[in-house]
């Protein structure tokens, strides 16, 4: 630690001057510390952690059986039945399906048996709506159609888009013209 000496700010004048209230100079020390930021406490006296991403994917059960034309909502998990992004800026989703073909994705809002912060109830698997690049509110993500590889994970990166969102599904459909088990997984990202 390197310790300087520099005028005090409030001696009178500088070195020349015999008779100052104060000492003229006063130790001034010059040190890096390191920190590490752990959390925060906020407004309500709670402890907050921060936020990292997740190593690995969260994986869902496999739904077996989905028809032709019809949906599946994801994650269904009883530890996990909605994707709470609070904190988190990207969102990996992956998908396999045991029948290649087309697939559409809606994210959709999650359960209504769950509060969306201290709301409730809320319009489940409704498309979620939102301004990200435009000013007027349109549907977050809907890809009215993706082609899939069966028997492998399909994996997409969703950039900020979904960001923060607290009670986050996605709707699966299966459009590949024929019955599919899917499997499905996610993984968020700071």
């Amino acid at each position: 630690m390197a310790i300087r000496k520099v005028y005090a700010p409030y001696s009178t004048t500088g070195e020349q001057v015999g008779q100052t209230p104060v000492e003229g100079y006063v130790d001034v020390k010059q040190e890096i510390t390191p920190t590490i930021l752990t959390g925060e406490l906020g407004k309500d006296g709670e402890w907050s952690g921060v936020t990292v991403s997740d190593k690995t994917f969260t994986i869902d059960p496999i739904a077996e059986a989905i028809a032709n034309g019809a949906s599946y909502l994801f994650p269904q998990k009883a530890d996990h039945e909605y994707i709470d992004m609070t904190g988190f800026q990207d969102l990996f989703i992956a998908i396999k399906v045991s029948n290649g073909g087309n697939f559409a994705t809606a994210a959709v809002m999650g359960p209504s048996t769950y509060m969306y912060s201290n709301l409730n109830p809320v319009n489940a698997a409704s498309n979620l709506k939102g301004a990200v690049r435009r000013n007027d509110l349109d549907n977050l993500l809907v890809d009215s159609s993706d082609n899939m590889t069966a028997d492998v994970w399909n994996i997409f990166i969703i950039k900020s888009q979904l960001a923060n969102q607290k009670l986050l599904q996605f709707k699966i459909t299966n459009n590949s013209g024929g019955e599919s088990d899917i499997e499905t997984a996610f993984m968020r990202l700071v």
